[in-house]
């Protein structure tokens, strides 16, 4: 069975989506995968009961209590291990992760952004995209390399932008296309993975 693996930092609406996708579309079944665990670096996370409510493991690694970014990752890479993970994906994970833990997982570690990149890495991209007058904003699917919402896209969707538009309301719009562009992505990677050992 291949094992996923989520890291989360808050309310886990895109980890549900994946993990209700994965229980409808019978992921077991066709893939051999199964979300296998939910990991935060926050305790108070609320994916985290989400995930117990579906019988996943779930494992708690508070950053504040590690000196450095090293040594956190270095703990939270032990964590998500015990999980043999094929996939590792980051939902809503807060944090930036070092060269090391990123390189550790290379190929196998997938987060989605709230911007149809390479437009708008980082932070407030909704704001930004509105600032920028742009016509269309969007999602972005992609694999996890050093630089940072930079690796390969997997996956996009596109949202309009309207001219009564504000951050908020963009960013409903685009977090729809989250949950249903997220658990898509990953299908088709679990599929080209499945069809290429097979």
């Amino acid at each position: 069975m291949k094992n996923i693996v989520i890291l989360i930092s808050g309310g886990g609406s895109n980890m549900a989506a994946i993990v209700h996708a994965a229980e409808r579309d019978r992921w077991p079944e066709r893939f051999g995968a199964r979300v296998a665990a939910v990991l935060s670096n926050k305790a108070e996370a609320g994916g985290l009961a989400i995930a117990r409510t579906h019988g996943i493991e779930t494992a708690v690694v508070p950053h504040k209590e590690f000196a450095t970014r090293e040594a956190f990752d270095e703990a939270l890479a032990k964590a998500v291990d015990a999980h043999s993970p094929a996939l590792v994906v980051l939902a809503g994970f807060m944090r930036i992760l070092t060269p090391g833990f990123v390189g550790r997982y290379a190929g196998r570690l997938v987060n989605i952004h709230p911007s149809l990149l390479p437009a708008f890495p980082g932070l407030h991209t909704h704001q930004r995209a509105i600032d920028a007058g742009c016509k269309v904003a969007g999602v972005t699917v992609h694999q996890v390399t050093t630089e940072l919402d930079h690796g390969p896209i997997l996956a996009q969707a596109v949202v309009p932008v309207l001219p009564d538009d504000t951050a908020a309301t963009l960013a409903g719009r685009v977090l729809a296309q989250e949950h249903q562009l997220y658990p898509r992505a990953i299908a088709e990677w679990l599929e080209d993975t499945s069809s290429h050992t097979s």
